[in-house]
């Protein structure tokens, strides 16, 4: 049978009741006489002998108490202080431990120090403390599991989102402003597809842009990613939620999936990718942010730091190797050779990604649309057919017009309508100057043949 012990042979408590008893074994003094010399009654030496002949040196220990560690407070106390630990707001050590002044003499209990009530609170799930005082949000971005998910093979998975850069440059005018980022990336590659550097809020046509770029071979040999991903994951901004990218979504197959509204973990690989851009390389340009304020004067237009990422990205960030897949992003995207998808010309992406869709009815006078006149002779057979058309919010000379998903013609901005105007443009049948019958007030307007 052997005592619950500390084993500490080298202690100084152990070396002293070795010395007592080395006396008695090696050198043949007796016990008694050992024990006298050492201010010990022979009990206790015979007590050591015996526990050292049983356990040897780790025997001479001594005996740990059971309940040494532990407080002995009843469990309705410890439970009592723990309840009040948990209060919203939470109330600080010393008033839990004065509260329980007027309790504990109710219940005859012994009133525990301010350090017992202290260690109490501490022995409390830290979890359990985030959820009660800080809300389900808070305790899930710190304690829940993040899975750390990786699509099995490029162009499987896209992310794309925004971010405002932490740099000053120069707009047209010469005023200082913190430009806009989108950046797209393959997931499986952490290779960066696309990217669109612009002022102002961020917007629909901004991601239809990053996309395009993305999407599309690019004229840089060292910046071979293109093709159509089979999932974009974006965000909740009204941008990424819009009608008009679930449209262009819709026409090239791609499947949107939103992330949790207020989870930042599922845009983690995105996220890490603004931090590297603004730490390794506008750290290093004129202008650079930190902690808001810039540490440089302001000398970048918007076309140079687009030059300046564009460089940035192609020459270092997709060639060199990447520390979650241990290689070059842009080798991890190319692998053994795949078969991508992609749309039969840049003309077709465009109009099904750049340009917004809008449903219009044909007039006699062509498509109106934000009160402008758009004619082309080709409509004058489809007067009162409804049309979609589809324009280039940059340029807003022409719209690209489509009847029942067929292409019919491209309609050519003409003059603004006005009932006024008109009204006084009457031929002598009274018929109304339109832009399928010509009239030589309005030459800008063309005749159609027959």
């Amino acid at each position: 049978m052997t005592d619950d012990r500390k084993p500490e042979p080298g202690s100084a408590e152990v070396a002293k009741r070795m010395a007592v008893l080395r006396r008695h074994l090696h050198d043949a003094v007796p016990l008694g006489e050992a024990a006298t010399d050492a201010g010990i009654s022979l009990r206790t030496a015979r007590r050591w002998l015996a526990r050292y002949r049983a356990d040897g040196p780790a025997g001479l220990a001594r005996p740990a108490r059971p309940e040494a560690g532990k407080r002995t407070f009843p469990k309705d106390l410890v439970e009592l202080v723990e309840g009040m630990a948990l209060l919203k707001p939470p109330p600080s050590i010393v008033n839990i431990h004065r509260r329980l002044a007027g309790i504990v003499g109710e219940r005859d209990w012994r009133m525990p120090s301010y350090g017992s009530v202290r260690d109490i609170v501490r022995r409390i799930d830290p979890a359990m403390l985030t959820l009660t005082h800080e809300g389900a949000a808070a305790f899930r971005d710190k304690f829940e599991l993040v899975h750390r998910h990786r699509a099995e093979c490029p162009n499987a998975i896209w992310q794309a989102d925004h971010t405002q850069l932490d740099i000053l440059i120069l707009d047209a005018g010469g005023h200082a402003v913190r430009p806009w980022l989108t950046t797209v990336l393959d997931d499986h590659s952490r290779v960066i597809a696309g990217y669109m550097i612009f002022l102002g809020a961020p917007s629909a046509l901004n991601t239809s842009l990053a996309l395009r770029q993305a999407i599309w071979r690019k004229v840089d040999p060292a910046w071979p990613v293109c093709g159509i991903p089979d999932v974009l994951y974006v965000d909740h901004g009204s941008d990424f939620t819009s009608l008009h990218l679930e449209q262009a979504a819709a026409d090239l197959r791609i499947r949107l999936i939103y992330s949790a509204v207020a989870r930042p973990q599922g845009r983690g690989k995105i996220e890490r990718l603004f931090r590297t851009i603004n730490t390794e390389l506008l750290a290093e340009l004129p202008g650079n942010l930190r902690n808001g304020k810039p540490v440089s004067t302001p000398r970048l237009t918007l076309p140079e730091l687009d030059a300046a990422i564009g460089t940035y990205i192609v020459a270092t960030y997709n060639v060199r190797p990447h520390s979650a897949i241990g290689v070059p992003p842009v080798d991890a995207w190319r692998g053994d050779g795949w078969l991508f998808r992609m749309p039969e010309t840049l003309e077709e992406l465009d109009a099904l990604l750049v340009m917004v869709a809008k449903p219009r009815i044909v007039h006699r006078d062509g498509i109106r649309f934000e009160r402008l006149r758009y004619f082309n002779p080709t409509l004058a057979a489809y007067v009162g057919e409804p049309v979609t058309i589809r324009y280039d919010p940059r340029d807003v000379g022409e719209v690209r017009v489509f009847h029942r998903n067929v292409f019919l013609c491209r309609a050519v901005r003409g003059h603004r309508p006005d009932p006024d105007r008109d009204a006084g443009h009457r031929k002598a049948d009274g018929a109304i100057c339109t832009a399928f019958q010509p009239c030589r007030l309005c030459p800008s307007i063309p005749a159609v043949a027959g």
